[in-house]
């Protein structure tokens, strides 16, 4: 038994081989690692959908692993955060943060959403190749969530830099190395906020943890830790797919360039056609489980495998065309259920406005060289471009 994503082709295009899995069973065994074990891959929609909400399908990877001799040396707060628990700590904790990635809230971020872009935007050559992920999508995701957290200019390269190690894949040393100098930045800067109090998120969930809001000081520097890394890996994938998808579809590009209002009514569509999480984060079966028509055995891990169901013809017919005019908002790129992101309000702002302003400012932005040259990042978990060479 192989596992057929692990392919080399597959990361260029991994809709074929999710197309051939899912036509012989939605939901099928794979080998999980060298040891032997099995692990289930989800490729269809109704069965990751199934999935995402199912409350027999743990995320408490603590007590997965507890008493399995695990060699990886993550930081606590990375290694159990809130992405990593079921409820009732789950709930509390995501209760917390919610109310800072409303859409009001978000609103109130868009006049600086806007600055930032522009000032990229200003910086990009004309008539010259240059790299689209470096120019736009890494930094500017990046800006707004150590906006919005109150991460100093400062040390925004760093955050940068070891979040992008985190996503490491095959390299498990660098990954626990940039879990450690990301904790460790985290509470050097939550002890700085104490001394010096601000009024931004962080500052706000320091004030809840002191204020004897059920927030251990463990449970303050994972959520910090986890909504700065989260908060701008899957919206810099989300713009870099998307201007992908557009550049390859010139008549999508041209339509959203003589209509610009039409952007935010699109997203939906950009985040279905090639999803910047490629699979759910970590499941277990608690208990036997039915998904579709297979059996799973409990204590057993469960990929959901989100860009495939995104592409599930049995949910979105042709799912292989990019269609501005389909109602794609079913899609699970955001996931689905309790866990659903709660950023994902924050990411769609950060996709409109950018995608306004590079076709507002660049109406002849093109690919810079073949798409089969392109460089895709070595993660499963994620789905999005090393680098995206374009022409303006």
């Amino acid at each position: 038994m192989t596992d057929p994503t692990q392919d080399p082709r597959f990361r260029q295009d991994p809709y074929p081989t999710y197309a051939a899995m899912r036509s012989r069973c939605p939901v099928q065994a794979i080998p999980a690692g060298s040891g032997g074990h099995t692990s289930y891959l989800v490729t269809g929609y109704a069965e990751a959908r199934q999935a995402l909400g199912d409350a027999r399908l743990s995320k408490d990877t603590a007590t997965f692993f507890a008493g399995k001799g695990s060699q990886r040396r993550l930081h606590p707060a990375v290694a159990h955060s809130m992405l990593a628990s079921d409820p009732p700590q789950h709930t509390r904790l995501r209760k917390l943060v919610t109310k800072a990635f409303t859409t009001g809230a978000v609103a109130e971020l868009r006049p600086f959403i806007g600055r930032v872009t522009d000032e990229l935007l200003n910086q990009w050559p004309v008539g010259e190749r240059f790299d689209f992920v470096a120019s736009l999508a890494v930094p500017l995701p990046v800006i707004v969530i150590c906006e919005l957290l109150g991460v100093p200019g400062r040390d925004r390269p760093d955050i940068q830099r070891w979040s992008g190690e985190l996503f490491t894949a095959g390299k498990p040393d660098i990954i626990d190395a940039a879990s450690h100098a990301m904790a460790n930045y985290m509470t050097s800067l939550i002890t700085a906020k104490r001394r010096r109090p601000g009024d931004a998120l962080l500052d706000r969930l320091i004030s809840a943890r002191d204020g004897g809001d059920r927030l251990s000081e463990e449970e303050l520097v994972s959520l910090a830790v986890l909504l700065l890394v989260a908060g701008h890996e899957t919206t810099t994938n989300f713009l870099s797919n998307s201007v992908l998808a557009l550049l390859q579809h010139p008549a999508a590009l041209n339509r959203l360039r003589t209509n610009p209002g039409s952007t935010p009514a699109v997203l939906d569509e950009l985040l279905r056609f090639d999803s910047p999480v490629a699979t759910a984060t970590f499941r277990f079966t608690t208990e036997a489980v039915t998904l579709g028509a297979a059996d799973i055995p409990a204590g057993v891990p469960v990929l959901v495998a989100l860009g495939a169901a995104n592409r599930d013809p049995e949910r979105f017919p042709s799912p292989d065309l990019l269609d501005l005019d389909r109602d794609a908002a079913a899609h699970l790129s955001f996931g689905h259920g309790i866990h659903r992101c709660v950023g994902a309000p924050l990411a769609r702002a950060e996709a409109e406005i950018a995608l306004q302003g590079i076709l507002a400012r660049f109406p002849g932005i093109r690919l810079g060289g073949p798409p089969g040259q392109l460089a895709w990042r070595r993660t499963r978990l994620v789905r999005g471009l090393a680098s995206l060479p374009v022409l303006t």
